[in-house]
C-alpha cells in the first residue's frame, strides 16, 4: 500500500510542477486510473469474481450474436444456395399482361397492380406453359422440377423428396455437389443423396424402383449428391426427367445474366426470376415491390436486437447488484488506502472515480474474455448442431459492429456496478478510516419511505390493470384498439415496481429483520446484523435474487396455466398410447359402404403392420349432409343422442364453441363389445359388458346422461342436414345469432332412452357407444369410419413413420387415410424442470458470491469471535443465518412479485386460465426449501481458520 500512495503522490505532484498549483483535471483522471489499475491488480480474487460476472452474460451475449447472424444469409451465400453456378432461375408464376410484379431478390413475393381498397385481385387466366420463348435469344436453359415422389424403400414403400432433371450438371456445384460415385448420363441412370442409400436398401449402382402411379419404372443409382438445401440425414432421389417429378418446374439459366429491366419484362408475361445480379447488386425499385425483402432482413434483424437488448437488461440488472456487492466490499477493504489518499489532497470526487474506474477496468477487460469466449462457444455449438444443410449456417459470421456494442455494454456494466460503492466512498470519515474503525450503516428514512410507495403502487397497478382487463374482456372496446393493450402491460409492470420498492427498502427491511431474528439465538442475531449493517453488500445479492426468482415464477406460473388449459380441451384422437387410423372423404361425397369397407381394411393392415396386439373398428352414421344429397337416402332416419339443455350453450352469451374433436351432432358410436375395451383404451367389469351386449349405451361423455338414461331421437337426414334437427350445441329455446325467432324444429320421427354406462374418457372422439345388435334394433345404419389400434409397448418411431409415409400413398376412389398415434397434451415437466434448473443455478451462483463476499469481509469479526471465545459451531450456524437471510430474501420477494402476473392474466381469461392450475407446492419450495438448501450448503462449508493476529481494534 505504501508503493500505491507513493505512486499517487508522485502522479499528483510532479516534481516539475510549481508547487503551489493545483493539479489539472487531466492529471487527476490519470492518477485515479493509474490507482484503479494497480487496486484492480493488487485484488486478484476481487477482480476475478467481477470479471467473472461480467464475462459470463457478456459471452452469453456475443454467442447468440454470432449464432443469430450465421442463420442469416449474404447475398452471395444465398445466390450460391439457389443457384450453383448458374446465373438465374425463372419460372411461370403469374397471368400475362395483367400488371404482374415481383420484389427483386424475392421472386416468392409477387402480385398485381393494388387496387382502390389496398389489396389486388387474381385475374382471370393462368401462366405461360414455358418462360423460354421470352427468354434472349439463344439463352441455354436446364429445366428442374422439386417435389417428391413414392419408392420402395427396404421397409415398403415412401414418398421421399426428388428432383427432376439433370441435377448433376457441374454447373449446379454449390447447389448440388456430387459426394460419390459418378454422375449419371443416361435416361435409365438416376441420384440419390447418401442418407437415401440406407432408406432404400442399396448401394451405388443398385435400383432405384418407383411406386404409387409409377410403380413399374425403375433408374440404376450412379452416384451420390448432396442438396445444399436438405440436411444430410433426409433421403432424396433425383430422377433424369423432369417430367418424372410433379411439382413446381424452373428453369436455370447457365450462362445467360439477367438484368432488372429483364427481370420487369419476364414479369409482364407473369414469370418471375431469381438472379445472382440482381440479388448481388438489387436496384431501387418502389416500396411495394421491396417491401417484403426489407421487411424479412429488418424483421431478422429486430429479432436478434430485441433478443439481445432484453437479455441484456435482465443480466445487466444481475450483473450490476452482484458485482456492485463485490466493489462494495471492496471499497471498504480500500478505505484507509484512500483515506491516505484523501489525506494528501485527494478530494471526494477523486476517491470516487477511482473505485469508479476500477469498474470500468474489469468491465472492458471482463468484456474482452467474453467476446472471446462467446465467439468460442458459438463456433462450438455451430459444429455440434450442423446438419449438413446450408442453409441451417450460412457461414460462419462474427457481427463485429453487434460485438462492439456488447463490448461497449461491458464497459458500461463493470463502471455502474462500481457507482454505488463510488458514491458511497464520498461519505466515507477518513479520521475514523485511518485509524481502522468501521461503523455499521444506518437505514435513511426517506428509503422506506419510496421503497413503500413503489412497492404499494406496483400491487395497486398490478389490481388494477387485471380489473380493467376483466372488464375489457366483456365490453364493446374494438379489439384493435390500444386500450386493450394497457392491461397487459400494466399487470406485467406493476411486479417491477414491486421488485424496485422491495430493493430500494432492502435496509429497512433488513434492520427490520435483524431485530426479529436477535430473538432466535446467537448465530441468528450476528448473522442478520451483519447483513443490515453491510446493506450495500446484502441487498445487491438479495436483490439479482429476486430478479431471477421473479422472472422463473412469472414463466412457470404463466406456462403451468396455459399447459393446464391445453390438457384441457386436448383432442384425444385414441387413447393414449393407442393409434388411430381415421377414414376421411377425400371429395365432397360420402363414401359408399363399400368404400369405406375396403379404406377399413387397408387402415387395420396398416395398424398390423406397426405391430398393434389389438384393433377396433369405430362406426358411425354418415354425415346427414352427404345422406340428404342423394335421394334415396335423404328420407332415411338419422338418430341422435340428444345432450340435455342444461349444457347447451346460450348464444346471446357466449359467441362460439369448442367440442374438442367429439362431434355433437353425430355422438354415435357403433362398436362390437370385444372391442370396445381397445377402442376406449379401458378395462371393463364384466357386468358393464354383459349390459352392453343387452343393449345399454356406454357415454364416455357424462354430460348426456340423465337419471342413469339416454335420450334417443329420429330425423330425416334432410332435416337434419337442412338445420331442423337440434344440434348438441346451441339453446334453441332462444334465438341463434344472426336470427330474430328461435329456430322451427321438425318434429322427430320418434324418441327412446337406452339404460346408460358411464365411463370417464372425456375429450375423445366416442361420446356414446352401442353395440351393433342395439344399432339394428334402433334402425341405426352405421359404416366403418376408423380404427384403433392398441400396443402393448409403444411402437418405435421408425414404425410410426413407415405408418404415416405408406398412408400416404394408400388412397383409393374418394377416400384418404389420416393416420395418428395419440401423446396426449404435452407434459409440464419438459419446460418445467429446465426452468427450475435455470432459477437454481442462477440463484445459487448469486448466493455463493454473496456469502462468498460475506465470509470475505466478516474474516476480522471471526478473528474477534474467536478471540473472546467463539467457538467453530457458532461460526457454522452464523453462515447458515446468512445464507437463510440473504436467499431467503430473494426467493421470497421474487415469488411474491413473479405471481402476480399470472394470477393477473388469470382474471383477464375468464377461467381459460385459471390460478388453481399454478404449482404451487413447487413455487413453495423454490421459495422456501431453495433457500433452506443453500443455508444447509453454507453451514456445511466449513469457515477459514481465523487470523488472530490481525484483529481489528472495536471502535
Amino acid at each position: 500500500m505504501t508503493g500505491l500512495l507513493e505512486a499517487s503522490v508522485t502522479e499528483a505532484t510532479p516534481r516539475d510542477a510549481a508547487p503551489r498549483g493545483r493539479p489539472s483535471a487531466w492529471a487527476r483522471w490519470r492518477v485515479a486510473a493509474r490507482l484503479a489499475r494497480r487496486q484492480v491488480w493488487r485484488a486478484k480474487g476481487a477482480s476475478a469474481l467481477v470479471m467473472t460476472l461480467v464475462a459470463l452474460p457478456i459471452a452469453a451475449m456475443s454467442a447468440y450474436a454470432v449464432y443469430a447472424m450465421s442463420s442469416v444469409g449474404t447475398a452471395e451465400e444465398r445466390s450460391t444456395v439457389e443457384l450453383g453456378g448458374m446465373q438465374a432461375w425463372v419460372r411461370p408464376a403469374g397471368v400475362p399482361d395483367a400488371g404482374f410484379w415481383q420484389a427483386p431478390n424475392r421472386p416468392d413475393w409477387n402480385g398485381y397492380p393494388v387496387t382502390d381498397g389496398g389489396g389486388w385481385q387474381i385475374p382471370p387466366g393462368g401462366p405461360v406453359a414455358s418462360p423460354v420463348p421470352w427468354l434472349p435469344r439463344g439463352a441455354e436453359t436446364i429445366e428442374l422440377t422439386h417435389g417428391d415422389v413414392a419408392v420402395k424403400t427396404l421397409g415398403g414403400t415412401a414418398r421421399l423428396e426428388a428432383w427432376g432433371g439433370p441435377a448433376w450438371d457441374p454447373r449446379f456445384a454449390g447447389r448440388f455437389d456430387l459426394t460419390g460415385g459418378v454422375r449419371a448420363a443416361g435416361a435409365d441412370e438416376a441420384m440419390v443423396t447418401a442418407a437415401a442409400l440406407d432408406r432404400l436398401g442399396i448401394a451405388i449402382g443398385g435400383e432405384l424402383a418407383l411406386a404409387g402411379p409409377d410403380a413399374g419404372r425403375a433408374f440404376t443409382v450412379v452416384g451420390t449428391l448432396d442438396a445444399a438445401t436438405i440436411p444430410d440425414a433426409v433421403a432424396a432421389v433425383f430422377l433424369p426427367g423432369a417430367d418424372l417429378v410433379p411439382g413446381e418446374p424452373r428453369w436455370y439459366l447457365p450462362d445467360t445474366a439477367i438484368s432488372w429491366q429483364d427481370v420487369q419484362r419476364l414479369n409482364a408475361k407473369g414469370i418471375v426470376a431469381y438472379s445472382r445480379q440482381i440479388d448481388l447488386d438489387p436496384p431501387t425499385v418502389t416500396a411495394i415491390e421491396g417491401a417484403s425483402a426489407q421487411d424479412a432482413w429488418l424483421s431478422s434483424m429486430w429479432t436478434i436486437l430485441t433478443v439481445l437488448a432484453v437479455a441484456g437488461a435482465f443480466v445487466a440488472y444481475v450483473a450490476v447488484m452482484l458485482a456492485g456487492a463485490a466493489f462494495a466490499v471492496s471499497a471498504r477493504r480500500q478505505q484507509r488506502s484512500l483515506a491516505m489518499v484523501a489525506s494528501v489532497g485527494a478530494r471526494p470526487r477523486d476517491l470516487a472515480r477511482t473505485i469508479a474506474l476500477q469498474g470500468t477496468v474489469l468491465g472492458i477487460v471482463g468484456g474482452v474474455i467474453g467476446i472471446v469466449a462467446g465467439i468460442g462457444v458459438a463456433a462450438l455449438v455451430m459444429q455440434l448442431t450442423q446438419d449438413g444443410s446450408a442453409t441451417r449456417y450460412w457461414g460462419f459470421h462474427v457481427p463485429w459492429p453487434m460485438l462492439a456494442i456488447v463490448f461497449a455494454f461491458a464497459a458500461v456494466v463493470g463502471t455502474a456496478s462500481a457507482l454505488m460503492p463510488a458514491r458511497t466512498v464520498t461519505r466515507s470519515d477518513v479520521i475514523g478510516a485511518l485509524r481502522g474503525a468501521r461503523r455499521p450503516q444506518r437505514p435513511r428514512a426517506s428509503r422506506p419511505i419510496w421503497g413503500s410507495v413503489l412497492l404499494l403502487a406496483g400491487i395497486g397497478v398490478t389490481a388494477a390493470a387485471a380489473a380493467a382487463a376483466t372488464a375489457l374482456s366483456s365490453s364493446t372496446v374494438p379489439y384493435d384498439s390500444p386500450l386493450r393493450t394497457l392491461p397487459p402491460v400494466g399487470i406485467v409492470v406493476g411486479p417491477v415496481l414491486v421488485q424496485i420498492g422491495v430493493l430500494v427498502s432492502g435496509a429497512w427491511l433488513l434492520w427490520w429483520a435483524a431485530r426479529g431474528l436477535s430473538r432466535v439465538g446467537l448465530s441468528a442475531r450476528l448473522a442478520a446484523r451483519d447483513a443490515a449493517a453491510n446493506a450495500s453488500r446484502t441487498v445487491p445479492a438479495f436483490a439479482a435474487i429476486a430478479a431471477t426468482v421473479f422472472l422463473g415464477v412469472f414463466a412457470i406460473g404463466q406456462s403451468a396455466m396455459q399447459s393446464a388449459s391445453s390438457a384441457r380441451t386436448w383432442f384425444y384422437a385414441a387413447p393414449l398410447g393407442a393409434l388411430s387410423i381415421e377414414v376421411t372423404p377425400s371429395g365432397m361425397d360420402a363414401l359408399t359402404p363399400d368404400a369405406a369397407r375396403t379404406a377399413i381394411a387397408r387402415a387395420a393392415d396398416l395398424a398390423r403392420s406397426a405391430g398393434a396386439d389389438d384393433i377396433a373398428v369405430v362406426s358411425a352414421q354418415p354425415d346427414p349432409w352427404f345422406l340428404a344429397q342423394r335421394a334415396d337416402d335423404a328420407e332415411s332416419e338419422f338418430v341422435m343422442a340428444l345432450l340435455p339443455s342444461r349444457h347447451l350453450l346460450d348464444p346471446n352469451v357466449i359467441e362460439s364453441f369448442s367440442t374438442n374433436g367429439q362431434h355433437p351432432t353425430n355422438p354415435i358410436s357403433v362398436i362390437t363389445p370385444g372391442e370396445l375395451e381397445v377402442a376406449l383404451g379401458m378395462k371393463l367389469s364384466a357386468g358393464q359388458l354383459a349390459a352392453y351386449r343387452a343393449g345399454a349405451a356406454l357415454a364416455a361423455d357424462p354430460r348426456y346422461v340423465t337419471d342413469g338414461r339416454i335420450e334417443l331421437a329420429a330425423w330425416t337426414a334432410r332435416d337434419a342436414s337442412e338445420g331442423r334437427a337440434p344440434d348438441n350445441i346451441w339453446d334453441t329455446s332462444r334465438a341463434l345469432p344472426g336470427e330474430s325467432a328461435p329456430p322451427d324444429f321438425a318434429e322427430p320421427l320418434w324418441t327412446d332412452r337406452l339404460d346408460a354406462i358411464t365411463v370417464d374418457r372425456p375429450n375423445q372422439p366416442i361420446s356414446i357407444a352401442i353395440a351393433p345388435s342395439t344399432a339394428a334394433r334402433l334402425g341405426i345404419v352405421a359404416q366403418p369410419e376408423s380404427v384403433v389400434a392398441g400396443f402393448a409397448q409403444p411402437p418405435p418411431v421408425s414404425d410410426l413413420d413407415r405408418v404415416a409415409e405408406q398412408s400416404a400413398l394408400v388412397q383409393g376412389e374418394g377416400w384418404a387415410l389420416a393416420p395418428r398415434f395419440e401423446t396426449g397434451p404435452p407434459s409440464s415437466a419438459v419446460w418445467m424442470v429446465p426452468s427450475l434448473a435455470g432459477v437454481a443455478v442462477l440463484v445459487l451462483g448469486a448466493s455463493a458470491v454473496a456469502l462468498g463476499l460475506a465470509r470475505y469481509e466478516r474474516r476480522p469479526d471471526d478473528a474477534t469471535l474467536t478471540a473472546i471465545g467463539g467457538t467453530r459451531r457458532l461460526r457454522r450456524r452464523i453462515g447458515f443465518w446468512q445464507g437463510l437471510v440473504i436467499a431467503g430474501f430473494g426467493t421470497l420477494s421474487g415469488t411474491v412479485a413473479g405471481i402476480l402476473p399470472p394470477l393477473g392474466f388469470a382474471l383477464q381469461s375468464q377461467l381459460d386460465l385459471r390460478a388453481a392450475d399454478i404449482p404451487w407446492t413447487v413455487l413453495a419450495m423454490l421459495a422456501v426449501g431453495l433457500p433452506l438448501a443453500i443455508a444447509t450448503v453454507s453451514w456445511l462449508v466449513p469457515p477459514r481458520d481465523p487470523d488472530l493476529t490481525r484483529r481489528t481494534a472495536i471502535a
